[in-house]
């Protein structure tokens, strides 16, 4: 038996770099709203704007979480964490979606209130003017955040994005609402537009919420990167096919391990040189991998034990399939 094993491979330098960034603008951008519309707020008294404004505010808390996070989960691994620190994007994750509840919540109950007791809406131009600004930063912000994930993986972005994507759609009826407010007077569109919102939050917490548990609980990438994997390896002929193939998320980092079935009269130095090469390969399309292949000898091998035994033939037919 052989067991061969690449150390754990850090991100590429620009990928980390970039993702610095777009946490920094998510601060800069969720600070700025908050003091736009807290001013305008106190002036306007919309709760369609203060529901926007206690959204910002949690938007603060929730990208300085992930703005830490990324950096933490960059880290290499030490001696506890020998896996590395990737899941601290999840935790921030789901900080991100207790906070989105918590202000959906907060935001119902005042717009609730409201419809109940409406109250005039003043200064109506500088309320739709911070809505404005709301939703070009969020869009400048959410536009940075697309183009790092198409180079990077990050759980925290990620879920940053789903945010700041609700947060968006709010903000446009938010500034429906007060327009609505400012051209009909009634002011009841004003709560009707912030219960609006609150129900745009719950639904973008719940895929943030989603997303977040399916990295904790290990679940295996998508189907697709399961199979491009399996492609990967067995573009050598020597390596006669793949079995216990398991694959997992872990912030920037993808967990890959697998049992590769060999010839059993090759070298132990000849396996060895296979099973470099099919990590290298795997390398190419996920340069973000720590990687684990043991070699089996094909018809020789005992099969193992422990809290996963091994099956054959599972990869075999679900790779034929495709």
């Amino acid at each position: 038996m052989l067991r061969c094993m690449t150390a754990a491979y850090i991100p590429r330098p620009d990928a980390a770099a970039l993702t610095r960034a777009v946490t920094w603008l998510s601060v800069a951008v969720a600070l700025t709203l908050v003091v736009v519309k807290l001013v305008v707020w106190l002036a306007s008294g919309s709760v369609a704007l203060l529901a926007s404004m206690a959204d910002s505010g949690l938007d603060l808390i929730a990208s300085s979480a992930t703005f830490f996070a990324v950096r933490y989960a960059a880290a290499p691994p030490d001696a506890e964490h020998r896996y590395g620190h990737g899941k601290a994007e999840a935790f921030a994750s789901l900080l991100q979606a207790g906070l989105v509840f918590a202000s959906a919540a907060l935001i119902g109950q005042e717009a609730v209130g409201r419809l109940i007791a409406p109250r005039p809406v003043f200064q109506e131009t500088w309320a739709l003017a911070a809505m404005a600004l709301s939703i070009l930063l969020t869009g400048v912000l959410i536009g940075a955040q697309s183009y790092l994930l198409r180079r990077a993986s990050s759980v925290a972005v990620s879920s940053d994005r789903t945010h700041y994507a609700a947060d968006l759609a709010s903000n446009v009826i938010a500034l429906a609402a007060i327009g609505a407010v400012a051209l009909t007077g009634l002011t009841a569109l004003d709560a009707a537009g912030a219960l609006v919102v609150a129900g745009i939050l719950l639904w973008g917490a719940v895929a943030v919420f989603r997303e977040a548990s399916a990295q904790l609980l290990d679940r295996e990438l998508p189907e697709p990167d399961r199979r491009r994997i399996i492609e990967l390896v067995l573009q050598d002929a020597t390596i006669l096919d793949v079995h216990q193939v398991r694959t997992r998320a872990s912030g920037p980092v993808v967990h890959i391990q697998m049992h590769a079935d060999l010839a059993p009269d090759l070298t132990l130095d000849a396996a060895h040189r296979i099973v470099v090469a099919a990590e290298r390969r795997i390398l190419g399309d996920f340069p973000a991998a720590d990687i684990i292949i043991h070699a089996d000898p094909r018809g020789r091998a005992e099969p193992h034990g422990g809290a996963f035994p091994e099956t054959y033939g599972a990869e075999r037919e679900d790779h034929a399939d495709h």
